[in-house]
């Protein structure tokens, strides 16, 4: 566990109980396979097209903290220019979002087909493969970066209690529009109220997203 998280594994938030977890575990195995099934079209003719366009692989990795402050490797198709976090120094004065997490429309490290599997949400679909192996869930809150987490307030790290998600509330309700803050409290929204009910209706109006959202860049 990382030492900058600070949560205690013993520490509940709105227990939901062991027939919950068991179902939300099970639909994020099957969701995440038949999903790899159904998009593996997609996902082939993407990473093509990546490696095509520009140098480097079409998987991009990164550091995110997970569960309780657990730090994982989450995947992505590559969208920006392999060099990007060495340009990201000479951009950070651009940053159009607020608090520690950095978002900037028209990003010239975004390459041509990143700026298309972004609005799309196709950059995100790697992450079914962190949903099997139980870094992730179908839904639950986005996980953050180290760098984003070491500024969370006390009320913000109650969003480290519960797996996160390939989708929540942030992700379907405005994205880019919605400033930081208040991205922090639709977090801790769905760590109080969540139920497979609102799992499910959140899995479904993920589908709308890949149709196209126009708060994604």
């Amino acid at each position: 566990m990382e030492p900058y998280a600070r949560v205690k594994q013993v520490e509940t938030i709105n227990e939901t109980g062991i027939i919950y977890e068991f179902f939300k575990r099970t639909i994020d195995i099957v969701g995440a396979v038949i999903g790899i099934i159904l998009l593996s079209p997609i996902i082939l003719i993407t990473s093509i097209a990546i490696s095509l366009e520009s140098k480097g692989g079409f998987i991009f990795a990164q550091d995110r903290v997970g569960l309780y402050g657990k730090v994982f490797k989450m995947y992505k198709f590559r969208s920006m220019v392999s060099n990007a976090e060495e340009l990201l120094k000479d951009l950070k004065k651009k940053n159009e979002m607020s608090g520690p997490m950095f978002k900037m429309k028209n990003d010239p490290r975004i390459t041509k087909v990143g700026k298309f599997i972004r609005k799309t949400s196709i950059d995100e679909l790697p992450q079914l493969f962190n949903v099997l192996r139980g870094d992730m869930s179908l839904v639950g809150p986005r996980p953050n970066l180290p760098r984003e987490v070491t500024h969370f307030t006390t009320r913000q790290k109650r969003k480290l209690m519960v797996k996160p998600g390939l989708t929540c509330y942030w992700q379907v309700m405005g994205r880019n529009d919605i400033d930081f803050e208040d991205w922090m409290e639709l977090d801790i929204k769905y760590i109080e109220e969540r139920n497979l009910w609102i799992d499910i209706k959140l899995i479904i109006r993920t589908f709308f997203v890949l149709f196209g959202d126009k708060n994604a860049r």
